[in-house]
């Protein structure tokens, strides 16, 4: 994919919004749209944010604008579509795994499915492309942040990410193996992700690099 004067739509959450950066201009989409030379880089992540719908009302209301239901609210004209969540459905988000036959927005697999399938529609001529969590900060814990019902550790629901994706022949990019940086290192963990989870400017330049790798070999 040539880059160059696209309009690209990022759905995500904090990671995406920019949280961890002290400006707007060092979140990786902007990075992107800069070096890439991009018509639009439209940001659409909402911190707290999950793939799947809560089932028991969050603390933060904003936290339950699950992905599922913002398709509608993205511009329509987008060339390409970069879905980048996850991490807090594994961190704090109270929906059951589910199986690959669930076709409900209340299950992890559910959810996924019908995410992609309300891409596909509301973006029948774009490209849609898939991201996995990152590593972060006590990604073994089947408990997520701590306060939530046992389901599986992180991997678990990247694995789940890329099964999905896979089966609609969605483009994965799987930043968990080849991000770079895992905050299990105290030097990357310093360097790129202070806080354990959220990329820093210089952590978010390395999404931009990626991502704008993999689109260009699709």
């Amino acid at each position: 994919m040539d880059l160059r004067g696209k309009k690209i739509n990022f759905l995500g959450d904090s990671i995406t919004e920019g949280h961890g950066v002290d400006r707007i201009e060092n979140t990786y989409p902007e990075v992107l749209r800069r070096m890439e030379g991009l018509a639009e880089a439209r940001n659409y992540g909402i911190s707290g944010t999950r793939i799947a719908v809560q089932m028991k009302p969050s603390d933060e209301p904003r936290w339950d604008l699950d992905f599922i239901s913002r398709v509608d609210e993205m511009d329509a004209d987008a060339d390409a579509v970069v879905v980048f969540g996850g991490t807090n459905d594994y961190g704090h988000g109270d929906a059951p795994i589910g199986s690959m036959d669930d076709r409900t927005p209340y299950t992890f697999y559910g959810a996924l499915h019908v995410l992609y399938n309300k891409l596909f529609e509301r973006f029948p001529n774009a490209l849609i492309v898939v991201l996995t969590p990152l590593h972060r900060d006590n990604e073994q814990r089947p408990t997520g942040d701590g306060y939530k019902a046992p389901t599986l550790p992180l991997k678990g629901y990247v694995d789940i990410i890329r099964e999905v994706a896979e089966y609609y022949s969605v483009p994965v990019l799987d930043l968990y193996s080849c991000y770079g940086v895992n905050p299990i290192v105290p030097v990357l963990k310093e360097k790129f992700m202070p806080d354990g989870l959220h990329p820093n400017a210089a952590g978010q330049k390395i999404l931009a690099d990626r991502i704008a790798g993999f689109l260009k070999t699709l």
